[in-house]
């Protein structure tokens, strides 16, 4: 999800025979050809795969891997990077290059840069447009959609000429977080190109009404869901970015070119990136030490032995992220729902986590402690004392003394039973039956040994406190898709906690508001977790300059834990082969336009 949401992806371990074949199975690059100074292999987090390039979120694919190669054929209106330590607008990787603010913060007038596409057309106004049009008409189905928010408050789009527009908004609003969160999202595309409703049809000016958008917004997607096609289809021929696709193997393997006709500010220094799949961290470890990968990372595990890596040639540097790392809880799910929702059953599972030790004894201190929903990686004026206080301290003895003081009482196995429901101080919560055993199971990412091995030390704890700690793995693609927002009737509600955050759970743009995540229908907010004071402290953040309406939200979500919180990782612990410049984007982007080896 540019701009806004995004999910970083993790890691894994395998069997040996499987980690070879993996670093080399399907990958395009070889020793000799990482040393090309015209080539860089780029190594994607393990057990993930891309699938999808269309620069429109969908549901199920946002992923940062997914929005760092879209970014690099599709510029955004108004890019944003972390990579000089501070969060901040980035012109030249933008179409951009002003954005004027009324006096009233009701309104934006944008000025584009001179660009062209791929194809000699300019770049223009229109092509703004086209993206506003389709999202408007289609934005129940766009995975950025948080009710309430964009597009519902741009009430207009109104063209000025070839390279001036204005968006009219539906209110006041903090214009830093308008800028960092909302306009961030739009990406002109070429509506001259992709304006059309089948591969034979003329292109028109469909999106102008709301069935034409329709019609031309399925099309798109149709193809984009065609993976296997991103290299030969015409639709992707034309780019804004500083590459283009020259392969992408529905494996994972992908190979970016640079775009000869490319008139940004980001000219790419290498002509060629290759992007590498790998089933397990195991596997990629194996295909740094053969040298094949230029740009790669470690495992947490492997930090201690460091020194095998900068002896062939590596250096070795953690690449911090600006997010928060979390278990989503699902309050819908029929069984344990009731039980997430009381507020004593929450604090008694926060208070089940041991953070220091298992940054400690898990990552190898490569994370810090997250208490809440601003992230604390990194310092900032937006984390809440309470906060950074960390208000449910470690304690198995005071989180099972909670819940015995709530009803529960342990089973022959130690394991919690709600022996006396109902609704008093006394008793289980509402919607808890009697009979209920305290026992929840997370979906987690599969094949990544520091997940595997923070899973078996919360279930250690939990037991401890009287909670059943079940874990179930699958590939990272598939726990996203299998967590979504539910109701309990349906067939999919069933899955009770998630996971994907080895490498962190969610990256957030510059300003680290929770409208997505924790407001009332937040497009990523897929627990369900509702909250009306939660709702108020969120728009405040969006509608107030005050810094104080983002250290209030600070100390709500670490007061009333719409989720677990979790030690936040290090993104990755990079290993870059000696000679190759690569700024690390605290957003967990990458950008292989700024990318280049010495000469």
């Amino acid at each position: 999800m540019k701009g806004n949401k995004k999910i970083a992806i993790a890691t894994a371990v395998v069997s040996a025979l499987a980690m070879l074949l993996s670093g080399c199975g399907g990958s395009n690059g070889s020793s000799q050809e990482a040393s090309s100074k015209d080539e860089i292999n780029y190594a994607l987090p393990a057990d993930f795969t891309p699938n999808w390039i269309l620069p429109i979120g969908k549901a199920g694919k946002l992923n940062t891997n997914n929005i760092s190669i879209a970014a690099s054929l599709w510029e955004p209106l108004v890019a944003y990077d972390g990579s000089t330590g501070k969060v901040a607008w980035h012109k030249d990787a933008s179409i951009a290059n002003d954005v004027k603010f009324a006096s009233d913060g009701k309104s934006a007038e944008i000025t584009l840069a001179d660009r062209t596409w791929s194809d000699n057309e300019p770049i223009t106004s229109r092509d703004v447009e086209f993206w506003y049009n389709l999202v408007k008409a289609n934005k129940a189905d766009w995975a950025n959609y948080n009710e309430g928010f964009a597009p519902d408050n741009w009430t207009s789009l109104k063209i000025i000429d070839d390279t001036h527009f204005t968006l009219t908004f539906d209110r006041t609003y903090n214009s830093e977080w308008m800028l960092a969160n909302q306009l961030s999202m739009i990406t002109p595309l070429p509506q001259h190109a992709w304006d059309k409703t089948s591969d034979s049809g003329k292109v028109g000016d469909y999106d102008t009404t709301t069935a034409g958008a329709k019609q031309v917004w399925t099309y798109l997607n149709d193809q984009a869901d065609s993976v296997s096609s991103y290299a030969t289809n015409k639709l992707w021929k034309v780019v804004s970015g500083p590459y283009t696709i020259k392969t992408f193997s529905t494996s994972g393997n992908v190979t970016l070119v640079a775009n000869a006709k490319y008139d940004g500010g980001e000219k790419a220094q290498i002509k060629t990136v290759n992007l590498l799949p790998f089933t397990s961290v195991s596997a990629e470890e194996n295909a740094v030490r053969s040298g094949q990968v230029d740009y790669g990372y470690i495992s947490p595990t492997s930090v201690a032995n460091k020194s095998q890596f900068t002896q062939l040639g590596y250096k070795v540097v953690p690449w911090n992220g600006w997010a928060i790392t979390y278990f989503p809880y699902n309050f819908n799910n029929p069984t344990m729902g009731a039980v997430f929702k009381q507020l004593y059953a929450r604090q008694a599972i926060q208070k089940s986590v041991d953070q220091k030790s298992l940054i400690s004894t898990v990552f190898s201190g490569m994370a810090t402690a997250g208490y809440g929903p601003i992230p604390q990686s990194s310092s900032s004026s937006f984390v809440s004392s309470k906060q950074k206080s960390n208000p449910y301290p470690f304690s198995n003895s005071k989180a099972k003394a909670l819940l015995t003081a709530h009803g529960w009482k342990a089973g022959s196995d130690g394991i919690l039973v709600c022996e006396n429901a109902g609704t008093g101080s006394d008793q289980c919560g509402e919607g808890v039956k009697s009979g209920t055993r305290f026992s929840m199971q997370v979906l987690a990412q599969s094949g990544s040994e520091v997940t595997d091995n923070e899973l078996l030390a919360l279930q250690s704890s939990f037991k401890k406190s009287g909670i059943e700690f079940k874990i179930k793995k699958a590939p990272v693609n598939t726990v996203l898709a299998q967590t979504p927002q539910c109701t309990a009737s349906e067939a999919i509600c069933s899955w009770q906690l998630s996971y994907f955050g080895t490498m962190g759970s969610w990256y957030f743009p510059a300003y680290p508001t929770g409208d997505s995540l924790f407001k009332t229908g937040g497009g990523s907010n897929f627990g369900n977790y509702s909250d009306a004071t939660m709702d108020a402290a969120i728009d405040a953040t969006t509608q107030s300059k005050d810094n104080s309406a983002i250290q209030s939200y600070s100390e709500l979500g670490a007061e009333e834990l719409p989720v677990v919180w979790l030690p936040e990782p290090d993104y990755q612990i990079s290993v870059i082969k000696s000679g190759i410049t690569a700024p690390q984007d605290t957003l967990a982007n990458f950008h292989p336009a700024r990318w280049s080896w010495s000469k």
